[in-house]
């Protein structure tokens, strides 16, 4: 995987370790598919899903804008995802 790629996942991880009570418990995952797209799930603890959700999901919509964000400035598009 690029660097630009494992930056993303990077940035993804330490904003979902913030979030949550069991950082230790946070794995963060990155893919590239054919279309280059990079594919990011983060999987939490069952009781700090809800933290990452956020109220009405508007925190995992700020992670993923983020990561959307972070992405386009080395022309690739990110995607993310909350494995439950």
């Amino acid at each position: 995987m690029d660097e630009y790629y494992e930056n993303v996942v990077g940035l993804v991880r330490t904003l979902a370790e913030q979030l949550v009570s069991k950082p230790e418990a946070v794995e963060v995952d990155g893919e590239v598919n054919d279309e280059g797209t990079l594919l990011v799930t983060i999987k939490v603890d069952e009781d700090d899903c809800g933290k990452i959700i956020g109220r009405q999901g508007r925190i995992i919509k700020a992670i993923r804008l983020l990561a959307r964000a972070a992405s386009a400035q080395h022309d690739f598009f990110a995607e993310v995802e909350l494995a439950e």
